[in-house]
């Protein structure tokens, strides 16, 4: 199939990335609520309602920019292909495990936070890897290192922003 067949009428696209990760049980209430189980009180958002809002608003904020998205659905797509066992060059027990090995979804992860927040961003992303609270005990190799470091760059930005209102 050429690039030229690819791109017909009949191709679905994506709507929104809000989709795709609410599709896979990852609306914005589960990613919330995960972000709460690390939650710790900071100079403005000092209560936890405080905090979902800010983190809502960081979230909101992130999620507007195509890069983010783009990374974001690259992880679903790795995701995909390990549940297929057709991730190229890497061994199906590779995914199923989560070998010690396989960096590339720790890289991915490590990006999308400090896309998002700099290097705050990956100290708060291998916070929330390391801990692994609320949905990301559940998901997979690709999808648990993505959305780590989705909420740990949003969660830092909450922190340094909050500080600011």
């Amino acid at each position: 199939m050429s690039v030229d067949d690819r791109s017909g009428s009949d191709v679905k696209k994506p709507e929104s990335i809000r989709d795709i990760l609410r599709e896979r049980g990852l609306g914005v209430d589960v990613l919330v609520a995960t972000a709460m189980e690390l939650y710790v009180p900071h100079p403005g958002v000092e209560t936890r309602d405080l905090a979902e809002e800010v983190f809502l608003r960081e979230l909101e904020l992130a999620l507007s920019d195509p890069n983010l998205c783009l990374l974001l659905y690259s992880a679903v797509l790795l995701e995909d292909a390990g549940l297929r066992r057709e991730l190229p060059d890497l061994p199906a027990s590779a995914y199923e495990e989560d070998l010690n090995y396989l960096l590339a979804d720790e890289v991915l992860g490590g990006v999308i936070a400090t896309y998002i927040a700099g290097h705050k961003g990956g100290f708060e992303y291998a916070r929330f890897d390391r801990s692994k609270p609320g949905v990301l005990r559940e998901l997979g190799p690709f999808m648990d290192d993505a959305i780590a470091g989705l909420i740990g760059g949003v969660s830092s930005n909450m922190y340094t922003r909050g500080m600011r209102h």
